[in-house]
């Protein structure tokens, strides 16, 4: 007998209108100060999780702050759901990244109580995604999506090493991944400098995108100073390029980032820190409109050398071996503050389950479909996708639901 449940796609795209990004963050388990994959511990994030999930795909989970939890290869990956980019956009993604975080550490909590036993969360890496679209109505005229992420392997590293490293980094990575570009480097185990970071990125990123062409030759047109001899190798994982400590003349994340001279292709011997500065004075404006006030001052402060990076420190600090216990996120932040982008909100009503009433149906929201759309089930028991797009227009009356 045929099944008479059947799923519409009408509505759902694969792609956003909105240009959008997110952030990504992986950590260790430790347990009983013993490291442990989590998939040999826990089946799932459901065994350690209380009450009822929102299912994605295999093991990953909706929170219900927004997030996905899954683990992968041997690591808790904690994904936030995407943010449109406008003014605030990092500030709103590290917020959710932070609130799904602290979320899973006091799921962890009374896991430990219940067993007797001590799990901690062991910063690992960091992800940031923005999405790839060339200006509209323009030609491509050869750009294409591998061709940036190379260029931006040549402007990010030094700033992201700024606000993002540590003693013990190893690289900065740049993926292409179908429509968005994927920045990879060491978790940060401070809010405020993950959303500097997040800020700067995007800003960047959105920055070169719409440059004439992305050869190297622009390099020199926009005045971005380069290390000689540096040379990107492959990413180690899936396609893309790496800034390891290998591909520069001496270890970047060791020197002394005010004082150590690094000779450049066209701009002379120049500190870490002014390398950092200088290619962040290029991009100050369309950083700025990624940025709320709090943190385009503290991308500059850092920067300048007014307030502490990471890299001025002696070694990695004790916070990364503890997230959620050591370093956490504070409601007094002042991006604590802003409000929550229209992406978010919509994600935030499927995962409480909200019924949406369309044309006198009732859509009760069983699933998400990647990013960018919602599963919703009818009162037949059929299922209908709709974009997170059209949900966007439907928020007041979502919420009114």
């Amino acid at each position: 007998m045929a099944s008479t449940k059947k799923r519409e796609h009408a509505s759902a795209t694969e792609r956003l209108r909105l240009a959008a990004m997110g952030m990504e963050a992986e950590c260790s388990l430790v347990l009983d100060d013993e490291p442990t994959r989590p998939e040999a511990l826990f089946g799932s994030p459901r065994d350690f999780i209380r009450g009822e999930l929102m299912h994605r795909q295999g093991t990953s989970y909706q929170l219900p702050t927004g997030g996905a939890v899954y683990f992968d290869t041997g690591v808790i990956e904690v994904a936030t759901p995407v943010v449109e980019i406008e003014r605030g956009c990092a500030a709103c993604a590290g917020r959710l990244l932070w609130e799904s975080l602290q979320f899973l550490r006091g799921e962890l909590d009374a896991w430990d109580a219940a067993h007797a036993r001590k799990t901690r969360l062991v910063g690992f890496s960091a992800h940031y995604n923005v999405s790839f679209a060339l200006p509209s109505g323009q030609p491509a005229k050869g750009r294409t999506i591998e061709q940036l992420a190379l260029l931006l392997t040549y402007i990010l590293p030094a700033p992201v090493m700024l606000l993002a490293a540590n003693r013990r980094s190893t690289g900065v990575g740049v993926r292409p991944r179908e429509d968005r570009i994927e920045i990879t480097c060491d978790f940060t185990p401070s809010p405020s400098l993950m959303i500097a970071t997040a800020a700067l990125i995007a800003g960047v990123v959105r920055e070169v995108m719409t440059w004439p062409t992305y050869e190297l030759d622009e390099l020199a047109k926009h005045g971005i100073p380069v290390i000689s001899g540096f040379r990107p190798m492959p990413h180690t994982s899936r396609k893309g390029w790496l800034a390891r400590f290998t591909c520069y003349p001496k270890n970047p994340f060791t020197c002394d980032v005010d004082t150590e001279p690094w000779p450049t292709q066209r701009h002379g011997a120049l500190s870490l820190r002014a390398i950092a500065e200088q290619t962040v004075r290029r991009f100050w404006r369309p950083i700025r409109r990624m940025c709320d006030p709090f943190t385009f001052r503290l991308i500059a402060a850092v920067l300048r050398g007014r307030s502490p990076s990471l890299l001025d420190l002696d070694d990695r600090p004790p916070d990364y071996e503890d997230v959620g216990t050591l370093c956490a996120w504070d409601e007094r932040l002042p991006p604590a503050q802003l409000a929550r982008s229209r992406y978010e909100r919509v994600v935030l009503r499927a995962v409480a389950g909200h019924v949406l009433r369309v044309n006198g149906r009732r859509l009760r929201p069983v699933g998400m479909r990647g990013w960018s759309a919602v599963v919703f089930q009818r009162e037949d028991h059929g299922d209908e996708v709709i974009a997170l797009d059209d949900l966007v227009e439907r928020l007041d009356d979502w919420g009114r639901a």
